[in-house]
C-alpha cells in the first residue's frame, strides 16, 4: 500500500495494562475504532504514542499489532524518534520489513543538530529505506526547526515527501506551497490550529486528540477541505478548547484521559509521566465534559 497522504491520521496512544506493560488487545480494539470512524491513516508511536518512553523490543511489536490489525484497510505511519543515526537507520530498515507504509521522522533525540547535521541526518534516513518519510517539524519541542531552506537541500530525495507542519505559525504553510508547490505534502500538526491550516490549503492532519472524537475530527477536516467553512466554524468552537490541550506539555496524560472519558481506555502511562490528580484532574475533565455536552447539542 502507497501512502495516501490526506485525511485525519491520530497519533495513536499506546495502550498500557497496570503494570506498564503493552495491551495489546486494546491496542487492537483502538485502532479499529479510529478506522470505524473514517480517519485517513494512523501515525504510531508518535510523541503522544510516548515513543520515546517504549523499549526498542515494545516498538517493533506495536507495529506488528497494528499491521495484523490494520490488515492494509488505512496506511500506517511510524513514528522514529532515537538518539542516534544508526539507530534511526536499524529502525526505520526494522519498520519496512514489519509492513508499515510510512515514517514520521523526529529530529535526533537529546542533542539538537545544528542546520548542517540536521539536513544530513534526514538525508541518511531517507537512503536507508525506500517508506515514504514525512519530516516532524516541532522546534518548539525539540529544538529543531526544518525551515524551508533546510527543506530545499532534501528535494532530491524522492522519499521525502511529507512535512508534519507544526511550527505554531500558520504562515509557514503559505512559505512551503509557495517556495515547493506540491513537491512536499504539508500536515497540520496542531490540533488547535488546522481550521487555519486547511484554510491555506492543506489537507493532512496528524492530530493528537482524535484519539478522543475520531468522527468529529474526521468531520471537522472533510468540512474544511470542502469548503464549508460555516458548518466547520460552528464544529470547530465547541472542539478548540479540547484542542488546546493538545499542546500542553501533558498532552499525553491530557489525550489519555479523553480517550479514557469517551471510549474507556486505560490513562495508563510510561513512567515519569503520571495520572493527573485532584485540581489539575478535575479541571481537564471539566472542559472534555463540556466539550462532548456541547458536541450533543450541537447534533
Amino acid at each position: 500500500m502507497q501512502v495516501a497522504w490526506k485525511g485525519v491520521f491520530p497519533a495513536v496512544t499506546t495502550k498500557l495494562k497496570d503494570d506498564g506493560s503493552l495491551d495489546q488487545e486494546a491496542i487492537k480494539a483502538g485502532l479499529n475504532r479510529l478506522i470505524d470512524n473514517g480517519v485517513g491513516g494512523v501515525v504510531m508511536m508518535g510523541m503522544v504514542g510516548e515513543n520515546a518512553q517504549l523499549t526498542p523490543d515494545e516498538k517493533r511489536t506495536v507495529l506488528e499489532i497494528a499491521v495484523e490489525t490494520v490488515n492494509g484497510r488505512v496506511p500506517i505511519v511510524s513514528g522514529l524518534a532515537e538518539t542516534n543515526t544508526d539507530s534511526a537507520i536499524q529502525f526505520a530498515q526494522d519498520a519496512e520489513k514489519i509492513g508499515v507504509q510510512g515514517l514520521m521522522v523526529f529530529p535526533g533525540l537529546t542533542y539538537k543538530s545544528d542546520d548542517r547535521e540536521t539536513v544530513e541526518f534526514y538525508r541518511t534516513i531517507a537512503r536507508s529505506t525506500k517508506l515514504g518519510i514525512m519530516i516532524y517539524n516541532n522546534p518548539r519541542g525539540y529544538g529543531v526547526d526544518m525551515r524551508p531552506d533546510l527543506l530545499e537541500q532534501l528535494k532530491g530525495e524522492a522519499n521525502i515527501v511529507a512535512v508534519k507542519e507544526e511550527s505554531y505559525d500558520t504562515t509557514r504553510v503559505t512559505d512551503l506551497y509557495n517556495q515547493f508547490g506540491d513537491r512536499f505534502i504539508v500536515f497540520c500538526g496542531v490540533d488547535d490550529l488546522v481550521l487555519e491550516s486547511a484554510a491555506l490549503g492543506v489537507t493532512g492532519w496528524v492530530s493528537g486528540m482524535a484519539n478522543a472524537v475520531p468522527k468529529e475530527s474526521v468531520e471537522l477536516l472533510d468540512l474544511a477541505v470542502k469548503g464549508d467553512f460555516e458548518k466547520a466554524r460552528k464544529l470547530y468552537r465547541v472542539l478548540t478548547p479540547l484542542f488546546h490541550l493538545d499542546v500542553h506539555v501533558k498532552l499525553v496524560q491530557y489525550i489519555k484521559l479523553a480517550e479514557n472519558i469517551t471510549a474507556g481506555y486505560s490513562e495508563n502511562l510510561k513512567a515519569p509521566r503520571l495520572k493527573l490528580e485532584g485540581e489539575e484532574r478535575q479541571k481537564i475533565v471539566a472542559i472534555i465534559e463540556k466539550t462532548m455536552n456541547d458536541l450533543k447539542a450541537l447534533s
